[in-house]
């Protein structure tokens, strides 16, 4: 098992160096206030606005509840709060920074909710798609109240040193290159996050 590098807030510089090194880190603080986020979703999903997510894109789309169970909304639909914009411009600036230190071309960020029901997972993966390059680093933000290791849903990253599984501890995040592999396993509780990708343009 590896470890993985810790940083406490967004400091563009050294979650640059951790991703430069590692492919991947473990962010404290951030979201910094996951209870506006959170109850931002749970007021979406109590509307029925959250859609099951499909795997795959364009022609190739489709849902397959065997792969990924999880239900979704983008952070920039007309029907999210302002916590939900505040949070995609937050994510706009980190992009700025760490484009600034890497030299990646980031030109946009996209970003949804996800809302795991208990026991729902998604196999392993990459974010990016096979046909496309354009999604460079991702950014999954919890916003899950008072987890705890018994109730599952880690996230399970495969580094070039051996896996690790980060707990969805609400108010941290993991920020990771989005060639590695990865998958969310099954929780006992229902799972709150945010998922997002840092994109160049095709």
């Amino acid at each position: 098992m590896t470890e993985l590098p810790t940083v406490a807030g967004l400091n563009a510089g050294l979650l640059a160096q951790a991703l430069a090194d590692t492919g991947a880190c473990h962010v404290g603080g951030f979201p910094a206030d996951p209870a506006a986020l959170r109850d931002d979703l749970l007021r979406l999903r109590e509307a029925g606005l959250l859609r099951e997510a499909a795997v795959g894109h364009g022609g190739g789309r489709a849902l397959r509840q065997d792969i990924r169970g999880d239900a979704t909304l983008w952070l920039d639909d007309a029907a999210t709060g302002t916590a939900a914009h505040d949070f995609l411009a937050q994510l706009d600036a980190l992009r700025g920074e760490l484009n600034r230190e890497l030299f990646l071309g980031l030109a946009e960020v996209e970003a949804h909710y996800a809302c795991y029901p208990p026991g729902a997972f998604y196999r392993r993966h990459r974010d990016r798609f096979r046909d496309s390059d354009a999604r460079l680093v991702t950014v999954v933000s919890y916003l899950n109240e008072d987890w705890s290791e018994g109730d599952g849903g880690g996230l399970r990253l495969y580094l070039p040193g051996g896996e690790i599984d980060v707990p969805p501890l609400g108010g941290t995040s993991v920020v990771f290159l989005s060639e590695l592999e990865h998958e969310v396993l099954p929780a006992m509780r229902q799972r709150l996050s945010i998922a997002a990708w840092m994109r160049r343009r095709a």
